[in-house]
């Protein structure tokens, strides 16, 4: 590989790509919203990680947050935008180019 070809491995979306977010975008690909608290108990977040990494997406336009209530306790659920959406797609893709590509010869 020349100094001028990049490794696929440089495309991958730091917003997209770390575990927690990646794990919330599949979850919300999965369904068409789903609350805070199903989220924290599926990707085993706490309250405080699972806030910053939902504000991270939603700052980049991948995730949008609508709060209400169930009854008398707040509650706030999550849908993956169609940005999210393509990004998501595009970091799947980029995976999958990653596990076809040949290993180094040494």
């Amino acid at each position: 590989m020349s100094a001028t070809d990049r490794h696929p491995l440089a495309d991958l979306d730091e917003t997209v790509h770390q575990r927690a977010r990646l794990g919330i975008l599949a979850v919300l690909a999965e369904h068409e919203e789903a609350d805070f608290t199903h989220l924290k108990r599926t990707l085993g977040l706490t309250d405080g990680n699972l806030g910053r990494h939902l504000e991270v997406l939603v700052e980049a336009g991948h995730v949008e947050l609508r709060k209400g209530s169930d009854g008398r306790r707040p509650r706030t659920w999550a849908r993956i935008t169609a940005q999210g959406t393509r990004a998501l797609t595009a970091e799947v893709e980029l995976l999958r180019h990653l596990l076809r590509l040949d290993p180094p010869t040494p």
